[in-house]
């Protein structure tokens, strides 16, 4: 089964090019997307010089759009039979993509959400408060949406394409997750959870999300479980 690997890219020039390498290194066939989402840090020319012979596809953005206008022109090109989404940095492990594909593959599911607070995988210790807010989101979410996820806010998440292709997404910027969540809820789809490996970075080590992020993610909320159809 075909998968593809789709990266939302923003000012990643450390470390693209070894997310990129790790990626290749799975056992399985992969599609690998690039959205470069008008990078000003030379992530684009070291995508266009270095790394575009590794990847399937990479896709410009003239202008800074966010991760969800990211993903959603990566999406619209996808071609596997599953799509999984990996960012660009180095926090999370493309090792861990047999645990993540596992119960697609089986046929027991139709998505697959990591998760950082759950299972015995390595983490590296990092901010408190983020903890809070992910966990006090995740509950939010699981309120409005009757789910029991443990970390709604994860990046990693596996999708069968044929799910995907029904849900129209809108949001720009960090509140993909959100937004993703409730729809596949409305779905009522298969959704399985595993625990993932976390490395966390410093916002000194380039990290993005702020509280601002955290705020737009409870508006996505209510949004996409009570405003929008």
């Amino acid at each position: 089964m075909k998968i593809s690997v789709v990266i939302p890219c923003y000012n990643e020039k450390t470390t693209i090019e070894m997310i990129v390498k790790a990626i290749r290194a799975a056992p399985f066939e992969l599609e690998l997307i690039i959205v470069d989402d008008a990078s000003t840090d030379g992530t684009t020319a070291l995508l266009e010089e270095k790394i575009s012979p590794l990847v399937d596809k990479i896709i410009y953005h003239p202008v800074n759009r966010g991760k969800g206008a990211a993903l959603r022109s990566a999406f619209a090109v996808v071609t596997g039979e599953i799509v999984l989404v990996q960012d660009a940095d180095l926090e999370y492990d493309p090792q861990d993509y047999s645990l993540l594909l596992e119960p697609i593959l089986a046929g027991k599911a139709d998505a697959v959400f990591g998760s950082r607070f759950m299972g015995g995988r390595p983490h590296r210790v990092v901010y408190f408060w983020h903890m809070v807010g992910n966990k006090f989101l995740t509950l939010f979410s699981n309120m409005c949406t009757n789910l029991n996820l443990t970390d709604m806010e994860a990046c990693y998440k596996a999708v069968r394409t044929s799910i995907l292709k029904t849900i129209e997404l809108r949001e720009n910027r960090f509140g993909f997750e959100p937004e993703i969540t409730a729809k596949l809820a409305r779905t009522k789809c298969r959704i399985y959870e595993v625990g993932i490996s976390y490395s966390g970075r410093t916002y000194d080590e380039g990290k993005k999300v702020t509280w601002k992020d955290g705020v737009s993610a409870i508006y996505a909320i209510i949004k996409y479980n009570f405003l929008t159809p």
